[in-house]
């Protein structure tokens, strides 16, 4: 018998799973934050502050190409949304992004570090 588990489980304090398409965000070539030229899954990370590996509020991945394609934009999956895609166009305000993700709860105060991310 192998006594290997051939799959485990981990724990994480992630509250959401954000799956953005890499295939737009490169197509992009940044398009979000102050200065338009960093990509949507940094501009997210940085504006959340959430915190980095699997102590992350929330998980921020780019994946392959989700076979949207839409033109000057970004497709992003929610973890607790499976069945709904949202396309966020180029440029669009971080702020108006995290709403429309349902992610105004995770947003920490500016100044104040997550205690878990300092390890």
């Amino acid at each position: 018998m192998n006594k290997h588990r051939p799959i485990r489980t981990i724990s994480t304090s992630a509250a959401e799973l954000i799956a953005i398409c890499g295939k737009c965000s490169r197509k992009l070539d940044g398009g979000f934050g102050e200065a338009s030229d960093t990509s949507l899954a940094k501009a997210l990370r940085r504006f959340l502050r959430t915190g980095k590996g699997k102590r992350a509020s929330v998980r921020i991945v780019e994946t392959k190409c989700l076979d949207i394609c839409p033109k000057h934009s970004v497709v992003v999956a929610r973890g607790k949304a499976p069945g709904e895609l949202q396309i966020i166009q180029r440029d669009t305000v971080l702020s108006v992004v995290v709403e429309s993700l349902g992610l105004g709860s995770q947003v920490q105060p500016a100044g104040r570090q997550d205690v878990s991310s300092t390890s």
